[in-house]
């Protein structure tokens, strides 16, 4: 039998069912695995999503956007194929594209994480003969720690730098982080005194935040920063910032503060935590040992890996056995 995916130009494409999983050019019809930016091509002509991330995925591609939300679990036909949406805990809203044609199935994972998470759906093993797996941190050095751990050591950081009179000014993505580490720190506050605990936000996260809300995910209060008098005291505060804010006149009016940087990145000495006070390890990808754990769990006999270093795994899963290769996704 022909391979159920392949590669082309757009990205990956279905022949079965015409259509492209994430393409990263306008195609005609395009299954989207969640609503990140490099996964959510604007401009094709109809789209299919998980349900829970349908808003945020109208929200990245504009009103006119022809999107139809599918359930988790919901099978639906394209062309030839059997398509079914699986949660994979990346994001609200996250999915594994499962492809079944005359009796073979493939998964394609778009991007996964298996630890917990209160912020979206966990991730479901769907058992598969060809898994196509992401490989952002396929690399022994990324061990997370245990769950929880990550946000416990922000509330600590954020209650020290209150009590030495700083606001604490965490930088993460505007988009599945900043939800996630919100959510998580209401595990960490007294519910007698939530209100106390309100954190600000930058202006692009505002409405991302608002979705998560609306789709009944319990996070801490919030306040946007642009709403604030411009002589308003942050001294004390949490305020979440995007990446790309580090280093910008908008920072000025937050001072006294310090900094810190949540985020995959910090769980290896790669001189990236080196511009903030503090670096926190929380990714919304899967570590090394999540990657290995998951292809097995799948059964897959065949795995093509994508986006990161696929070397050293393609060479492991080849060593046990599997037909392994890797995927070169032109962006």
């Amino acid at each position: 039998m022909s391979d159920l995916v392949v590669l082309r130009p757009e990205g990956l494409y279905c022949p079965a069912g015409d259509f492209y999983i994430d393409p990263h050019k306008r195609v005609t019809r395009a299954v989207v695995t969640h609503a990140h930016g490099d996964h959510a091509k604007s401009g094709c002509a109809r789209y299919w999503t998980a349900a829970p991330g349908y808003g945020l995925l109208r929200t990245r591609l504009g009103a006119g956007a022809q999107v139809k939300p599918q359930d988790y679990g919901q099978t639906f036909e394209l062309g030839a194929a059997r398509v079914s949406l699986h949660p994979a805990g990346h994001i609200l809203g996250s999915a594994q594209v499962r492809i079944e044609v005359d009796g073979e199935v493939w998964v394609v994972s778009g991007d996964y994480k298996r630890d917990d998470d209160p912020s979206c759906a966990p991730f479901e093993v769907v058992r598969c003969d060809t898994f196509v797996t992401e490989a952002t941190f396929a690399s022994p050095e990324y061990v997370w720690p245990p769950s929880g751990s990550a946000s416990a050591e922000i509330h600590a950081w954020w209650m020290r730098n209150r009590a030495e009179g700083f606001a604490s000014v965490l930088f993460c993505y505007a988009l599945g982080k900043a939800q996630r580490v919100l959510a998580e720190l209401l595990r960490h506050v007294d519910p007698q005194t939530t209100a106390d605990s309100t954190a600000y936000l930058h202006e692009a996260m505002t409405k991302l935040v608002g979705h998560y809300r609306r789709a009944g995910i319990a996070m801490l209060p919030t306040r946007p920063v642009n709403e604030c008098v411009a002589s308003h005291d942050f001294r004390g505060s949490l305020i979440l910032v995007p990446p790309h804010a580090f280093g910008t006149p908008w920072l000025k009016r937050l001072a006294p503060y310090r900094t810190g940087f949540a985020s995959g990145w910090m769980g290896a000495d790669n001189g990236r935590a080196a511009k903030y006070d503090r670096g926190f390890t929380l990714s919304d990808h899967a570590d090394w040992p999540s990657l290995l754990r998951t292809i097995e769990e799948t059964g897959a006999r065949r795995v093509l890996a994508m986006h990161g270093d696929c070397g050293l795994l393609v060479e492991l899963l080849r060593a046990r056995g599997l037909r392994a290769e890797a995927l070169d996704l032109q962006h």
